[in-house]
């Protein structure tokens, strides 16, 4: 993907991670809940509020927004040795 991403995007990921690697996925298991995967590996499952969240975000249909949304709801978002 090419495509120059807009400023406010830039500032949340300034390494292109989310973007470029997708590195965040999910499955909708029963019992509304999600398990959400990290580069293949489960690191959280989703349930309550959360699971409502993310059912918000995967209908705007936007796959950015849904990696940004995966990467805060299981902590593996700015860790604070990230340098600009």
């Amino acid at each position: 993907m090419s495509a120059r991403l807009p400023i406010l995007v830039r500032m949340e990921d300034r390494r292109n991670i989310l973007f470029d690697e997708m590195p965040f996925s999910y499955k909708l298991i029963k019992d509304k809940k999600a398990i959400v995967y990290h580069k293949g590996k489960e690191v959280f499952t989703a349930s309550g509020k959360d699971y409502n969240k993310l059912q918000r975000v995967i209908v705007m249909d936007n796959a950015y927004e849904l990696q940004l949304f995966l990467a805060k709801i299981t902590g593996n978002f700015k860790r604070g040795n990230e340098r600009g």
